[in-house]
């Protein structure tokens, strides 16, 4: 996949989408002992494909971006493979209905529907919720729904460059997601309201959440947002990493990624996970 042709409008978004490429299953498995299958959550129409190992050992749930308003649930395939690989996860990831078609509070509830789902599909104690970018953003508000709904208990939240924060006032040289571009993805989304579950920066008490680990780049517009949502967090008692990864540009790891810095950033991903999951002592 490559980064949308900017400027994106009302009238540039339905060629930017056409234009979209993401790999299939097939093509992102390759011959890894991974099978795959589509679900549909009972009574919402929300379509879920779920790719499992040989022997699961954790389950991951993933949140595609796109900016609220573009691409789909293979977005993410590439990293979801390499991740169910080294953690054996089984691993879903939601096609949402996309805003402004569908604003809030359409995207959260399909994804949140599918988390529902998910989690009692595959029956594992150890559940983590990630996305990048407006899937970040929509990974924080799962986490917060299911805090404040009594839903999954979820063992921790990856947040990848997550858009959280409707407010954002930093503009930057980033070529992948500019200030015009943001503003038009969260006007699509909130269509004139707010929610904290919209906009996870908006919500007051972000006590009792799920250990998080936050990732953003520092030549990008979600930094100043990202890393004071990191701090919330740890102020509320909730187990925080942040890494802010110098010169890196929005979603630089799905487009360098042979850089340096995506080497670093993954390691240190895998970092994290390693003793999140370890942390429950169930190996």
């Amino acid at each position: 996949m490559t980064g949308p042709q900017l400027p994106l409008s009302a009238s540039t978004l339905p060629a930017i989408r056409e234009a979209m490429r993401n790999p299939t299953c097939a093509e992102a498995v390759g011959d890894r002992d991974i099978t795959w299958s589509d679900h549909v959550v009972p009574g919402t129409g929300v379509v879920v494909t779920v790719l499992r190992p040989r022997e699961p050992k954790a389950a991951l749930f993933s949140i595609h971006g796109g900016g609220m308003v573009m691409d789909d649930r293979f977005a993410d395939l590439p990293r979801l493979v390499a991740l169910i690989e080294e953690f054996g996860f089984v691993a879903a990831t939601v096609e949402y209905r996309l805003a402004p078609e569908h604003p809030h509070p359409a995207p959260l509830d399909d994804c949140y529907a599918g988390l529902v789902w998910f989690a009692a599909e595959v029956g594992l104690d150890r559940l983590v919720v990630a996305g990048g970018s407006a899937g970040g953003g929509l990974a924080a508000g799962c986490a917060l729904l299911a805090r404040d709904r009594g839903g999954p208990a979820l063992t921790g939240q990856l947040l990848l460059c997550p858009m959280l924060d409707d407010r954002t006032a930093v503009d930057v040289p980033d070529a992948v997601w500019t200030r015009e571009a943001n503003d038009f993805g969260w006007r699509s989304l909130l269509a004139g309201q707010t929610s904290p579950y919209a906009a996870p920066a908006r919500m007051t008490d972000l006590g009792g959440l799920p250990p998080a680990f936050v990732e953003v780049g520092g030549a990008e517009i979600f930094r100043d947002e990202d890393v004071a949502y990191a701090q919330r967090l740890a102020r509320a008692g909730v187990p925080t990493e942040l890494h802010v990864w110098a010169g890196a540009h929005h979603g630089f790891d799905r487009f360098a990624p042979d850089a340096e810095v995506t080497r670093a950033a993954l390691t240190a991903r895998s970092s994290w996970l390693r003793r999140l999951l370890g942390a429950t002592g169930r190996g």
